[in-house]
């Protein structure tokens, strides 16, 4: 599973500081701890960046690059000619995120794609906002990957995001990703998929973020995902998405596959994947004790 710093971005107090005050440092030091941490792409998000976006993102990217150069560069930001101004300086072939599958969007971001040869995220955003289910996300992507694909965009450059929901208020909606992360080598066969992990456990108490992140990122990759958008802290989510804990992978698989092991003859650490694997599921309501009961 190939990982994506998710930590230098501009909702960060320090990080947003530095980009404000063009203070190289502390972006500096954040790419180094992430190439450190095992990152595979460091992703620079900027948000809207609506006033200065087209000159502050080709200048974090020198910034990154003076000190980490052989990570390859995620340019995140709404602002499309932050994008292009980024493209141009970027020493290794970066990842584009997003390209929402809005025409209002994708007709003026894939001939930039095409342009820089340059990989980008596939967001199943459609006119209508979040898809309801696995079949919207299908129909989008098939959408989305044509455009691409006319522009002479081969399905492997396109990273497909079917869009993870908080599990305390969309629930139903991790389910449906999964049956759609399924589908993606059918509909677009070569493609490359990812997500933004971290947003299944935005609102559940912070304790609890990094187990519903570990438990999700592996029931994903069981359904094929390539990557995942992730924090960099998490050491053991790394080590999993690294192969170092076949253990745990192996329980939620199991779990997954719809075999339900003896709890009680479990570690406290495996009984916890396990009941966290079927919150996800929709097998156990959630609240923010699933893991005391």
């Amino acid at each position: 599973m190939l990982l994506i710093g998710e930590s230098l971005n501009v909702i960060s107090k320090k990080i947003g500081k530095a980009f404000k005050e063009r203070d190289p440092k502390p972006i500096q030091e954040e790419a180094l701890f992430q190439k450190e941490k095992g990152m595979d792409y460091i992703d620079i998000n900027l948000g809207p960046a609506k006033k200065d976006g087209h000159e502050l993102m080709p200048w974090v990217v020198e910034v990154v690059q003076e000190v980490v150069s052989d990570v390859p560069l995620v340019l995140d930001t709404s602002n499309i000619d932050a994008i292009e101004a980024a493209l141009k300086v970027c020493k290794l072939p970066p990842l584009i995120n997003s390209i929402m599958c809005r025409p209002a969007r994708y007709e003026k971001m894939i001939p930039l794609a095409a342009k820089y040869n340059a990989d980008f995220i596939a967001l199943m955003w459609g006119p209508d906002g979040l898809p309801r289910d696995e079949n919207e996300r299908a129909a989008l992507c098939v959408e989305l990957l044509y455009a691409a694909n006319e522009a002479g965009i081969p399905n492997e450059k396109i990273w497909v995001d079917g869009i993870v929901t908080p599990v305390n208020i969309q629930q139903p909606q991790l389910i449906s990703l999964m049956e759609f992360q399924a589908m993606i080598q059918d509909i677009a066969p070569g493609a490359k998929s990812t997500c933004g992990l971290s947003n299944i456990s935005n609102g559940p108490p912070v304790h609890l973020r990094p187990i519903l992140n570990q438990t999700y990122m592996v029931m994903l990759e069981k359904k094929g995902m390539y990557s995942v958008i992730s924090d960099p802290l998490d050491e053991k989510l790394t080590e999993i998405a690294k192969g170092k804990r076949q253990d745990i992978v192996d329980l939620i698989y199991s779990i997954v596959d719809g075999n339900n092991p003896d709890v009680s003859g479990l570690s406290k650490e495996m009984q916890d994947y396990a009941k966290t694997t079927n919150v996800i599921l929709g097998k156990t309501l959630y609240s923010d004790s699933w893991l005391e009961v």
